[in-house]
C-alpha cells in the first residue's frame, strides 16, 4: 500500500480504454502516465519478442495488462481491430509507415471506430526529410538546438540522459494529445491523429528561451546566461567532501539570504552578482568557498531557509530525502521503488502502481472478453498467434 499524503482512487481517467502497440521508450511512458491516471491500457506484445529490459524491472510498463499478438499475422491484425472497436486510444511508437503495412495504421482503425484517438509517437514526426531515418533523444535533441544548450562553455554538451527529448518533448506531449483528442471526440464523436515528434515536443519546451533570444537577454552560447549555468547565482558546486550542491538563488532577496546564511554578508565582489563581466570571478571565489566544508554542512546552514541551496542527490540518496518521503514521491511496488503517479488530484486521486505485466498475462482473459472460446483461443495459440 502506498503511505503518505497521496489520494489513491479511480484516477480522473477512468473509463478511458487504450490499446498500446509495445514498444519502447517513450510511447510506453506516455502509456504509463495514462494509466496511473485511470486509463485501462492494454499493452500489444509480441510474442517471443526478447525483451530490451527484464519486464520485472520495466517501470514504464507499469499498470497495465498485456495481450501477446503476433500482429504480422492476418488474424493477430483482426485481434488488434477487435480490441480498437472497443476502445477510445490506440498508442504506436513505430517509424512512419509501418502501422500502415501492418494494416493497423488510422484508415483501418477509424473504420472500426471513428472516435478513436490514434496517437503516434517519433521522433522526427510523420513527415520531412528525415522522417524515416534513426536517431535517438540526443540526435532529436542535437537539431532542436536544445542539445547545444545543456552543459559547459568549454567542453562538448552534456547529454542529460533521455528525460529532455524522450519523455519531455515526446512521451508527455503525446499524452497531452491524447487526453484533448479524447475530449474533442467526446464532444464530437470524431477521432484524430495525433502525430506526436520529440523534436516538436523539444521545440515547444525551448520556448522561454526563444523568448529570451529574441528579446537580447540570452546569448547562444552554453554557459554564458542566467538559467544555463553562465550565472554564479544558478549552478552547482563540488563541496569538501566531493559531493556538490546546487545554488538557484536567482532572486536579489534569496541572493542576499544565501550570503547571510554561508558567512559571507556584505563580501564585496558578491555585490557584483548581476555584470556578468563579473560571473567568471564571483564562480571561482563561490568555489573556493564551497570547497571549504562538506556538502551536507552546507545544507545544514540552509535549511529551512530561502537561500534557494540544495544537496545534488544520487538517485539512490531521493529516495530518503525528507521531503519526497513525506510527499510519498516513491512507492514500494513489490520490493522495488517506483516514482509515485503524478500530478495528484484531490478528489479522482491516481491509480495505485502495479507491477509490469509478464509478457502475454492477461492473453485469455482479454480474449475471453473479446467474446472468443476456449476453443477459439486454444486455435490461436498453436498457430503462434497469441502467445
Amino acid at each position: 500500500m502506498v503511505e503518505g499524503k497521496f489520494a489513491m482512487g479511480i484516477g480522473p481517467l477512468s473509463g478511458v480504454k487504450v490499446v498500446e502497440l509495445a514498444g519502447i521508450g517513450p510511447a510506453p511512458f506516455a502509456a504509463m502516465v495514462l494509466a496511473d491516471l485511470g486509463a485501462d491500457v492494454i499493452r500489444i506484445d509480441r510474442p517471443h519478442a526478447p525483451p530490451v529490459v527484464r519486464r520485472e524491472f520495466d517501470v514504464t510498463s507499469r499498470s497495465r495488462r498485456s495481450l501477446a499478438v503476433d500482429i504480422r499475422t492476418p488474424a493477430g491484425r483482426d485481434l488488434v481491430l477487435r480490441l480498437v472497436a472497443q476502445s477510445d486510444v490506440l498508442l504506436e511508437g513505430m517509424r512512419p509507415g509501418v502501422a500502415e503495412r501492418l494494416h493497423l495504421g488510422p484508415v483501418e482503425c477509424h473504420a472500426v471506430r471513428e472516435s478513436l484517438v490514434y496517437g503516434r509517437m517519433t521522433g522526427w514526426g510523420q513527415d520531412g526529410p528525415y522522417a524515416h531515418t534513426a536517431g535517438h533523444d540526443i540526435t532529436y535533441l542535437a537539431v532542436t538546438g536544445g542539445l547545444h544548450a545543456i552543459g559547459h562553455a568549454d567542453r562538448p554538451p552534456a547529454v542529460p540522459v533521455n528525460v529532455v527529448g524522450d519523455f519531455g518533448g515526446g512521451a508527455m506531449y503525446l499524452a497531452l494529445g491524447v487526453v484533448a483528442g479524447v475530449l474533442r471526440a467526446r464532444s464530437t464523436g470524431r477521432g484524430d491523429v495525433v502525430d506526436a515528434s520529440i523534436v516538436d515536443g523539444v521545440g515547444s519546451l525551448y520556448a522561454m528561451v526563444r523568448g529570451f533570444m529574441a528579446q537580447g537577454t540570452w546569448k547562444d552560447d552554453r554557459e554564458s546566461n542566467f538559467l544555463d549555468g553562465g550565472a554564479p547565482y544558478y549552478r552547482a558546486y563540488r563541496c569538501a567532501d566531493g559531493k556538490d550542491i546546487a545554488v538557484g538563488a536567482m532572486e536579489p532577496q534569496f541572493w542576499a539570504e544565501l550570503q547571510r546564511r554561508i558567512g559571507l554578508e556584505g563580501h564585496p565582489i558578491l555585490a557584483r552578482r548581476d555584470d556578468p563581466v563579473a560571473w567568471d570571478e564571483i564562480t571561482q571565489f563561490l568555489a573556493e568557498h564551497f570547497a571549504t566544508r562538506p556538502r551536507d554542512a552546507w545544507v545544514d546552514l540552509t535549511a529551512g531557509t530561502d537561500a534557494c541551496l540544495a544537496p545534488v542527490l544520487s538517485l539512490e540518496e531521493s529516495l530518503n530525502d525528507p521531503h519526497l518521503r513525506e510527499r510519498s514521491a516513491f512507492v514500494d511496488v513489490d520490493g522495488m521503488p517506483h516514482p509515485a503517479p503524478s500530478p495528484r488530484f484531490a478528489v479522482a486521486g491516481t491509480r495505485e502502481p502495479e507491477r509490469p505485466p509478464r509478457v502475454g498475462e492477461h492473453t485469455d482473459a482479454i480474449l475471453s472478453e473479446l467474446g472468443l472460446t476456449a476453443r477459439e483461443i486454444a486455435e490461436l495459440r498453436s498457430s503462434d498467434t497469441v502467445a
